[in-house]
């Protein structure tokens, strides 16, 4: 298109533009006078990837809604704006429903790097099925490569009721999650949630160690059972958030995602660019430190957050 600036990707850019003032700026943006021309499509890609959209999901979102009001005369008010940002957003937004089938194993395989909240948001996790009604929950170890890990999670075993399946520390995950699969078996148990390593190694020990995982799960469980592989990503990390759920889900396949830490230092908009550019669906938003602060993803509610501007 002429006269297009290029969107460069600013990564770890970081900028004020959080969920609870996202919609304050848009407000801003038109009360300057402009609401049809190109300077304001310009300014709005802008504050799209300053409220982690990213480059390539901004400019698709600008592009969509020039051309959606290409054919309509005027300006657009502040609420036609956001119902139309809504419009547009909503379709690529799907939900996880990760309630556990008391009729079938099932097993939750957690994956993310270093940092993202992991260990702890399998602990709200345990927590929230157990207040549901899941009393035979099971937690395996499967993050071997720090000590610290293993220990914190039978911490939050302890706290929940679920009882932690280990090895030593650098042990192979592998064999601590077959184990795990095996001791549920046996047992009766009905949920199993899996703890993997957070390392964000080369690319060839990536796909090597979680392919090993995933095929053990597979031959275990198989088809009487229920898998699914879970992205924990944390909301405050911008497009390192994205480059982290490419980079899972092209070496394992991720089933659904789940945000942490997505409060008021959030920017919001890395939701939409992930829902956007990989289809993938979001089970859970984790929005503080508490065991109850975790709430299933509902679009309707992120669409209202993000773009609300009071």
């Amino acid at each position: 298109m002429f006269g297009r600036r290029k969107k460069q990707n600013t990564g770890e850019a970081r900028s004020s533009v959080s969920p609870k003032n996202f919609g304050r700026r848009i407000k801003e943006l038109l009360s300057r006078g402009v609401g049809s021309g190109e300077a304001f499509y310009e300014e709005l890609e802008d504050l799209l990837v300053e409220a982690d959209f990213g480059a390539s999901a901004a400019v698709d979102l600008a592009d969509e809604l020039r051309e959606h009001r290409r054919n309509k005369s005027g300006g657009l008010t502040r609420d036609e704006l956001i119902e139309e940002l809504k419009n547009l957003i909503r379709p690529s937004l799907n939900v996880s429903d990760l309630t556990p089938d008391p009729e079938k194993l099932t097993l939750y395989l957690v994956l993310g790097v270093n940092g993202v909240g992991k260990t702890t948001t399998i602990a709200k996790m345990a927590h929230r099925f157990a207040q549901s009604g899941s009393d035979k929950i099971v937690l395996a170890a499967g993050d071997t490569f720090r000590a610290a890990a293993i220990d914190q999670l039978e911490i939050h075993g302890r706290r929940v009721g679920a009882r932690v399946v280990k090895q030593e520390h650098g042990s192979d995950p592998g064999a601590v999650i077959y184990d795990a699969i095996n001791s549920a078996l046996s047992r009766g148990d009905t949920l199993i949630i899996a703890d993997t390593a957070g390392r964000m190694h080369n690319r060839t020990n990536l796909v090597k160690e979680l392919s090993k995982i995933d095929r053990i799960i597979k031959e275990r469980i198989g088809q009487s059972g229920v898998y699914r592989k879970l992205l924990v990503i944390d909301a405050t990390t911008g497009q390192n958030g994205m480059r982290q759920a490419e980079t899972f889900h092209e070496s394992i396949g991720v089933d659904a995602v789940v945000m942490t830490k997505y409060d008021s230092t959030a920017k919001g908009g890395l939701v939409a660019a992930i829902s956007r550019k990989l289809s993938l669906p979001f089970a859970f938003m984790g929005r503080g430190e508490g065991m109850d602060d975790l709430e299933p993803f509902n679009p309707d509610i992120y669409l209202d957050e993000l773009l609300a501007g009071d």
